[in-house]
């Protein structure tokens, strides 16, 4: 049966009001001019400010487990003790930007957060000159570099690991089927920037409005190029809160068999589970983290505080556990941008991850399937960088 018109419409704000955390344009942060990064004395307690948007529409719950994620990752560290400052950014750039500069005039010598990108970016600014680094909890690359880096689990990441695995496996001609808006923009350069570095080549790339008529009038256009360009792989860059649902439906209706052509998603299928339902991502590929030490994470978090966490909220937890590993580590500056950039990188909540000089991250991730509408794991996530391919 076809999804209703005004089903799809409420998942595709749903999908919106989310990847706004992370997609949202930005301006290039500004380069420090003072030092890398303070330095802190281990014995005592690193005051650390976690910038989240606890007064802003809709995001007071994600606000509330990201600072109790980083509660539970301070309360596990040995060897050093975090005193967390949170402040509220109203999920305003303007506002973050002050309380940043307020958080640093506090005494925070690192900031983790903010969740949006424009006020990561802006966060990122005010504190350039005070040589203060800022962990941000968005995925959009475009705000990474200076003194701003991104924890969030990027596009270019995932398509660079779904990418390489489809080329192992032998793909050659792929198409990249994305959305209109910014995310699917986002989601095809991460797809083109990846396959360039593979001998799997994006033969053709069709877009379509996130409305089901743009959807449905689309998906013949989407099987006549499969067929010209004699396509073995359809890259979707849609979730399941958007268009992924009715491309799952009426691309196999169409013609497009995933028995025939690889279905490979940019994005979680198994979020939420009934995803993993659709008949037409069956055998598709998606990446995952390590999902064990999410679960477990998972399981920690719900026993503490009574719920389990928004998918974000590993992200704070990441953040003040790698301020801990590198005091464990013994660095003296533990919040210089080269400690915080040592290439063997940090074991998070979701595997293994490092921040690189630009400013991103990398991510160990897996690769699922769908098999009877469960998820299998075909590949699994490396547990270091030594054996990562990166």
């Amino acid at each position: 049966m076809m999804m209703p018109m005004t089903k799809i419409g409420k998942k595709v704000q749903s999908f919106v009001a989310i990847s706004a955390l992370a997609l949202m344009t930005a301006c290039a942060p500004t380069m420090p001019t003072t030092t890398t990064g303070p330095t802190v004395d281990t014995s005592k307690p690193v005051p650390v400010a976690l910038l989240v948007p606890q007064s802003s529409d809709g995001t007071a719950q994600i606000a509330a487990d990201l600072e109790n994620a980083a509660r539970l990752a301070a309360a596990q560290l040995d060897d050093l003790e975090i005193d967390l400052r949170v402040y509220d950014t109203a999920g305003d750039a303007t506002v973050a930007a002050s309380v940043a500069q307020q958080a640093v005039d506090d005494g925070a010598k690192i900031i983790i957060g903010p969740l949006y990108a424009e006020a990561a970016n802006a966060a990122g600014n005010a504190v350039a000159d005070d040589g203060i680094n800022v962990l941000s909890l968005s995925n959009n690359t475009t705000i990474a570099g200076g003194n701003v880096f991104v924890l969030g689990k990027t596009f270019e990441n995932t398509a660079r690991r779904i990418v390489s695995f489809a080329a192992e496996q032998g793909k050659e001609r792929a198409m990249v089927i994305h959305s209109d808006r910014i995310d699917g923009q986002m989601g095809l350069n991460a797809f083109q920037s990846a396959a360039a570095e593979t001998n799997l080549r994006i033969v053709s790339a069709q877009s379509f409005e996130l409305t089901q008529e743009s959807v449905v009038n689309t998906v013949p256009l989407i099987r006549a190029s499969a067929e010209i360009e004699d396509v073995d792989t359809l890259f979707l860059t849609s979730s399941s809160a958007g268009a992924l649902p009715l491309l799952a439906q009426l691309l196999p209706e169409a013609g497009l068999d995933p028995a025939n052509v690889q279905y490979v998603g940019l994005t979680r299928w198994d979020i939420p589970s009934q995803t993993l339902e659709l008949n037409g991502l069956q055998s598709g590929w998606f990446a995952v983290p390590d999902l064990t030490r999410t679960e477990n994470f998972s399981a920690q978090f719900k026993e503490q505080f009574g719920n389990r966490p928004h998918q974000l909220a590993s992200l704070a937890f990441d953040g003040i556990a790698a301020i801990g590993a590198l005091a464990q580590a013994g660095f003296d500056d533990i919040l210089t941008r080269e400690a915080l950039t040592q290439p063997s990188g940090f074991q998070g909540v979701d595997g293994i991850f490092r921040l690189k000089d630009d400013g991103t991250n990398e991510r160990g991730l897996a690769i699922a399937t769908v098999q009877d509408k469960q998820v299998l794991i075909i590949d699994p996530a490396p547990r270091s960088f030594a054996i990562s391919g990166f």
